[in-house]
């Protein structure tokens, strides 16, 4: 697979697609590809590549994934709370579960979700199944996850674990 040299990460090819351009000589055929990029510890990117080639538009995929990758705060094996994600027609929903239960996912969020690092998770595909937008749908769920205190600085709470508290 790829890129293993910057920081072992893990590519996972989510959808390669045959495009066809009918021109006056006859047909002209290229290819795209989904590809996921994580390092299994809170990292995910994904990207769109496109070329004459399956071998070249998986790499352009894996490039740009690798460029587009974000942070996601975890909670020792799952996510911290419930979110939804919306891309396009696809909508996904992500649930934390109890440890022992393992990842409870389709096809494609599974992909997202094991190279992000998740071991126990619940999800749902609300919306459309089209790849893209379950896999685009996943990455803005995981975006929008919030630790506890994320959420206690924007509601203005003071956190007993700061030590330079001033009374």
């Amino acid at each position: 697979m790829g890129d293993q040299k910057n920081n072992k990460l893990k590519e996972v090819v989510i959808s390669i697609n045959r495009v066809t351009k009918v021109v006056k000589g006859g047909k002209r055929f290229s290819f795209s590809a989904l590809v996921v990029v994580g390092n299994r510890l809170g990292k995910v990117g994904c990207g769109l590549g496109k070329a004459k080639e399956v071998q070249s538009a998986i790499q352009k995929g894996s490039t740009k994934a690798a460029k587009n990758m974000i942070h996601i705060n975890l909670l020792q094996n799952t996510i911290p709370h419930d979110v939804i994600g919306i891309s396009g027609s696809g909508k996904v929903l992500l649930k934390p579960a109890r440890p022992g239960t393992g990842v409870i996912a389709g096809e494609k969020i599974r992909a997202v979700i094991d190279v992000v690092g998740i071991k126990d998770i619940l999800t749902k595909s609300l919306g459309s199944s089209n790849p893209f937008n379950v896999v685009y749908a996943t990455i803005e769920a995981l975006k929008n996850l919030r630790s506890k205190a994320e959420v206690d600085k924007i509601r203005g709470k003071i956190t007993t674990t700061n030590k330079d508290v001033i009374c």
